[in-house]
């Protein structure tokens, strides 16, 4: 009996594996495929993209062979592609043979790209076509389509003398760039895209005029998401105690560690640290700005969501005219305020002997983004002041109000207040468009 049982037993399974191997040469069978075209992102030219995958599904009742996979263009594209676990060899014509796909059975397909440069300052599309010849003649393809970007790449450069960089196309930094004490950058019309881990330490001298400074991924960390709108893709801009004469117009800084960090340095009330016109800090690990002991003025300037402070000012002397602090960090519940002021770091009396805040718009999630922060005991300098400027923090009643003027005091209980002031505040897809809406109760103040 127990033979009788095991007979069948094989035999079942020798049927169960005869259907299942069993393949048809139909010319009426079809693959079909997660996409039609692969829409991979922009690459710069040289730089290997990240991987993209789809899947190739047999919903037949009988197993595919393909006789062949192939690129149409061999290997002159500058695709590479992984058909179930088999790479497209380029020293074989960039194909592969005899795969098989068993019914109601599904392959995964990988592909990377390395595009040649294109000699051309603009984005050039890159296509190929990704063959797949069943073994009853039938051909099928999937699309490949990219954009190739040339770029420059700059290895840890080193600036020595006064320079000026003006490029047309793109800059890729990877490891630091570094500006010598006594040597001044000038960076114009120039986008910097910096590598993970990289950044910009000035000792000397930076000067900026219409320039983007961003980190270098192009691809997405989610099909609604480009890395673009992600936090802490570079380092930021450190400004060591050396440096001095910063003047920054019409300038970007995004998605970095920090954005401008200012370490202390003997305090000169006639010359400027830094000065910036017109320009965007924004997303943040970090904070904004960072500026110790320091002279600064900010014109005109949009410093938003920050996971520390927006603009961190210890001790010294700032200007914030006209600037938007608006602070909807999407990333961490613990965010910094929108603006922080002490005389004091740690242990160290750090005096401010003024702070003047002046048609500015400080807002954001929090009950109050306004932190004033001042030792208790001493006699320290803690100059401030306040004019027709919107507040997100709790009025201000008691023998220190002279030092506010024209305040417009936001509340969470107010009908236009927080996001609710700007054209586009989108948590979900991580856009912010910060121009005043029409409604909002803050016309005329702020950086537009």
């Amino acid at each position: 009996m127990k033979r009788i049982f095991y007979f069948f037993t094989i035999l079942l399974a020798l049927v169960a594996c005869e259907d299942d191997d069993s393949f048809s040469t139909s010319t009426g069978l079809r693959l079909t495929f997660s996409v039609d075209t692969l829409q991979m992102d922009t690459v710069f030219s040289r730089t290997p993209s990240s991987t993209y995958a789809f899947w190739v599904h047999n919903t037949n009742d009988d197993g595919i062979r393909l006789s062949t996979v192939k690129l149409r263009r061999g290997n002159q594209s500058g695709f590479r592609v992984n058909v179930d676990g088999v790479y497209l060899d380029n020293s074989n014509g960039s194909q592969t043979s005899d795969v098989e796909i068993r019914k109601n059975d599904s392959i995964l397909v990988f592909v990377e790209l390395t595009a040649t440069e294109t000699r051309q300052t603009e984005p050039q599309l890159v296509e190929d076509d990704l063959l797949f010849l069943l073994e009853s003649g039938t051909e099928q393809k999937v699309c490949l389509r990219a954009w190739a970007w040339d770029a420059r790449k700059l290895y840890d450069p080193v600036i020595t003398n006064d320079s000026v960089l003006e490029s047309d196309i793109p800059l890729v930094i990877y490891g630091d760039m570094m500006v010598n004490e006594g040597a001044t950058l000038t960076i114009r019309n120039t986008t910097l895209y910096f590598h993970d881990g990289s950044g910009l330490d000035v000792y000397g001298t930076l000067k900026t005029e219409n320039c983007l400074m961003r980190g270098d991924r192009l691809d997405r960390m989610f099909d609604y998401l480009p890395y673009d709108r992600v936090s802490g893709q570079w380092q930021g801009v450190h400004l060591y105690g050396t440096s001095t004469d910063n003047h920054l117009v019409d300038t970007e800084i995004r998605n970095a560690n920090y954005g401008l960090l200012l370490d202390s340095a003997a305090l000169d009330t006639s010359r400027y640290r830094l000065q910036m016109e017109r320009c965007v800090i924004h997303n943040c690990v970090q904070a904004g700005i960072t500026a110790v002991n320091a002279h600064i003025s900010l014109d005109h300037c949009q410093l938003t969501n920050m996971g520390g402070d927006c603009l961190s000012i210890v001790g010294g002397m700032a200007t914030v005219s006209h600037c938007t602090l608006a602070q909807f960090y999407p990333f961490s519940a613990n965010r910094g305020a929108a603006l922080r002021f002490a005389n004091y770091s740690g242990a160290y009396d750090i005096p401010l002997l003024q702070l003047s805040c002046v048609g500015s718009i400080l807002t954001g999630y929090e009950d109050d983004v306004v932190m004033g922060e001042a030792r208790e005991e001493g006699d320290v300098a803690f100059a401030y002041d306040f004019a027709d400027c919107l507040l997100r923090t709790p009025k201000v009643e008691t023998e220190d109000s002279t030092l506010f003027s024209r305040i417009i005091w936001e509340t969470p209980k107010d009908s236009i207040q927080g996001k609710k002031h700007f054209v586009m505040i989108d948590e979900d897809n991580l856009i912010y468009d910060f121009h005043l809406d029409s409604l909002s109760t803050a016309q005329g103040l702020g950086c537009y």
